[in-house]
C-alpha cells in the first residue's frame, strides 16, 4: 500500500475515479461500483466539487453526492481516503478564501462526512493572491475540516511558489500533485512536475491515466469514438503515434493474458513517486481490468518498450 507523499495516507495503488458518477453512472450503477471496487481491496476515491456541472441538467457536485449516498448506504466512511477539488463549481468558482471556506464545507454536506482526506486546489486561480489560498487551505486543517492538502493543474514555478509560502509561514504544505500523465501524454509532467514531486516529496495521482478510454484499445478508429461522450478527448490522441503505443500496449497485454488498460496503468504504477493512477468506471464490468494493475508486474523490457514507444508520441501544444 503506496503512502501519499510525507502523509500518513496509505492507499490501495488505483484510485477510483468518480467523475463518471451522476454523469454516464446514475446513482445506482455508481453505487455497485464503489461496492465492487472497495470489495477488492480498494480505498481512494477521487472527485471535485465540479463533478459533472457540464453534463444537461447537473449543477455540479453530483458526484460528491452520490458518493454521500453510498457512504450513508454501506458505512463505509472510515474505510475510504476521499480526495475532493475546489475551484471550478459554477457556485464556487476561483480560489479566494471565503469561497474556499465555503466551498470545503459545500462538499463536506454533499459527500455527508465530517472531513476531506486530501482537499485539491483543482486549477490555478491567478487572480487570487496565491498566500491567500495557501493560508485558505491551512485553515481548513487547522479547524479539522481537512486533513491533507493537495493541488492540481499547476506549474511547475507556481507550485514550488506555495511550498515556499507554506514552509515560510509554518502552514499546511501539500502532500500531492495531480498532473495529466498517461502512456500518449507524458510531458509536461515529466520534465516540469516531476523533478518537483521528487524534491518535495509529493505523491503523484496522475489523472486521464487512460487517455479517456484510448489506452484501453476499443478506439481502434474514427468510427469507434465518433458521437460518443469522449470524442473530443479520445480524437486528440487519434494519432499514428498513439496507435502505435495501444499496439505495443496489446502485445504485452496479450504476453500477460492481461488487458491493455491493466497494462497502461502498470506502467503509471512503476514510474517514481507515483502512488495511484486514477481510473474510473462506468458500470463493474470495467473495474476487473483496472483493479488488476495493482498485481501485474511488468518486467524492465517490457517498462522500457511502452517508454521508448510513448516517447514518440508529439508533445502537445
Amino acid at each position: 500500500m503506496p503512502r501519499i507523499g510525507t502523509s500518513d495516507l496509505t492507499v490501495f495503488p488505483l484510485a477510483l475515479g468518480g467523475n463518471v458518477f451522476g454523469w454516464t453512472a446514475d446513482e445506482q450503477t455508481s453505487h455497485q461500483v464503489l461496492d465492487a471496487y472497495t470489495a477488492a481491496g480498494g480505498d481512494f476515491v477521487d472527485t471535485a466539487d465540479v463533478y459533472s456541472a457540464w453534463a444537461p441538467g447537473n449543477e455540479g457536485g453530483e458526484s460528491e453526492r452520490v458518493i454521500g449516498s453510498w457512504f450513508a448506504k454501506s458505512g463505509k466512511r472510515d474505510d475510504v481516503v476521499i480526495a475532493t477539488k475546489v475551484s471550478q463549481h459554477p457556485q464556487f468558482s476561483g480560489l479566494g478564501a471565503d469561497t474556499v471556506a465555503a466551498a470545503a464545507r459545500a462538499s463536506l454536506e454533499r459527500l455527508g462526512t465530517d472531513r476531506i482526506d486530501l482537499y485539491y486546489a483543482h486549477f490555478d486561480d491567478e487572480e487570487t493572491p496565491l498566500e491567500e489560498t495557501v493560508r485558505a487551505f491551512d485553515q481548513l486543517v487547522r479547524e479539522g475540516l481537512v486533513r491533507y492538502t493537495a493541488i492540481s493543474n499547476y506549474s511547475r514555478a507556481r507550485a514550488e511558489e506555495w511550498i515556499r509560502i507554506a514552509k515560510d509561514n509554518d502552514l499546511a504544505l501539500p502532500v500531492a500533485i495531480q498532473p495529466h500523465y498517461n502512456l500518449v501524454t507524458r510531458e509536461p509532467y515529466e520534465s516540469d512536475i516531476a523533478p518537483l514531486a521528487a524534491t518535495e516529496g509529493l505523491g503523484v495521482v496522475p489523472y486521464f491515466s487512460l487517455a479517456a478510454g484510448f489506452l484501453t484499445g476499443k478506439y481502434r478508429t474514427k468510427d469507434d469514438f465518433a458521437g460518443k461522450d469522449r470524442e473530443g478527448q479520445v480524437s486528440g490522441y487519434f494519432t499514428d503515434a498513439g496507435l502505435a503505443v495501444v499496439n505495443a500496449l496489446a502485445g504485452i497485454a496479450d504476453a500477460h493474458g492481461a488487458e491493455l488498460a491493466t497494462v497502461a496503468l502498470a506502467w503509471l504504477q512503476a514510474q517514481p513517486d507515483v502512488v495511484a493512477p486514477i481510473a474510473s468506471a462506468r458500470n463493474t464490468d470495467q473495474l476487473p481490468a483496472l483493479l488488476a494493475s495493482a498485481e501485474l508486474e511488468l518486467t524492465a523490457d517490457e517498462l522500457q518498450t511502452l517508454s521508448d514507444v510513448s516517447s514518440k508520441v508529439p508533445t502537445a501544444a
